[in-house]
């Protein structure tokens, strides 16, 4: 018998205004795909080559989604200007993101903030167990305001944006989200991020990289966002496409993984994993290049 919308969001514990959504933007089986993951326990460990055991014992332990961005930032790095490259992972904390960056960007000059000073300590400590992360500068600051005096001319090669957001692509990590998360939340974030996004945007140097990411399945938090700040920025979006094929070539991403992704996760250029169809927590993932 046929099992309608109302019918399996309730079975499996969702609010049926988040579920229509998800059937509107991705279809009934991608939905109901998404309520049936997050019933379960996340795990990771299924889209990336085995490491030995010297590169695990020395790689941060995060999820498949969010190492998936940050690996697709690396990728994303500018051929090497003659000097050593600028990165800011503007909203750094808890700090995974930026472990990657750094540990696979030897040669860069790191810079890692957030905006709360509670998370930021957190995240220093966390990279202060690392050799490798050393040499990242961490600071307390809002992405989304004018930089500091010192810094008013210093722009950045490779930005990574992962900005606060509803986490509706991580329910089966954060399950307690499904019952707080109310729609009206979704244009406040929508706002916050769009601030945090053309603020990053005004420190990006020329011919330099943005990966805008968030771990939410609403085009609000993701494609809106994108357009409405990078509309007249002077900017222009990078297909991840290739950036994908690159990770499998170096084997970072397993090869069906990656042609996995490239045939199914990838429109208009953009990432967009769904949780229970590509085999991780939700993410959407943009990449904007300036001439």
């Amino acid at each position: 018998m046929f099992e309608t919308t109302t019918a399996f969001a309730e079975r499996l514990g969702h609010p049926l205004w988040l579920v229509e959504r998800w059937v509107a933007a991705y279809g009934r089986e991608a939905a109901l795909a998404i309520c049936e993951y997050d019933q379960r326990e996340s795990a990771s460990g299924g889209l990336f080559v085995e490491e030995s055991a010297a590169s695990v014992e020395a790689a941060p332990q995060m999820d498949d989604g969010s190492r998936l961005v940050a690996e697709l930032a690396v990728a994303a790095m500018p051929i090497a200007t003659g000097r050593a490259a600028r990165v800011w992972d503007c909203c750094a904390a808890p700090g995974g993101k930026t472990l990657i960056l750094t540990r696979l960007l030897a040669e860069a000059e790191i810079l890692a903030t957030d905006v709360s000073a509670k998370r930021l300590a957190q995240m220093t400590a966390r990279l202060r167990r690392y050799a490798y992360a050393e040499r990242v500068r961490c600071a307390a600051m809002d992405a989304a305001a004018a930089p500091p005096e010192d810094e008013r001319e210093a722009k950045f090669d490779l930005i990574l944006c992962d900005v606060p957001c509803s986490g509706t692509g991580t329910l089966a990590r954060n399950p307690e989200i499904r019952h707080r998360l109310r729609v009206e939340e979704l244009a406040r974030q929508a706002d916050r991020q769009r601030a945090i996004l053309t603020g990053a945007l005004g420190r990006l140097a020329a011919g330099g990289r943005l990966v805008y990411s968030t771990c939410s399945l609403e085009p609000e938090e993701n494609e809106q966002v994108v357009e409405a700040a990078a509309s007249g920025a002077g900017v222009r979006r990078i297909s991840v496409g290739p950036l994908i094929a690159r990770l499998a070539e170096l084997d970072v991403l397993k090869q069906d993984v990656a042609a996995g992704l490239i045939g199914s996760a990838v429109r208009d250029g953009a990432l967009r994993t769904l949780p229970g169809v590509h085999g991780c927590d939700g993410f959407f993932a943009v990449v904007l290049e300036r001439a």
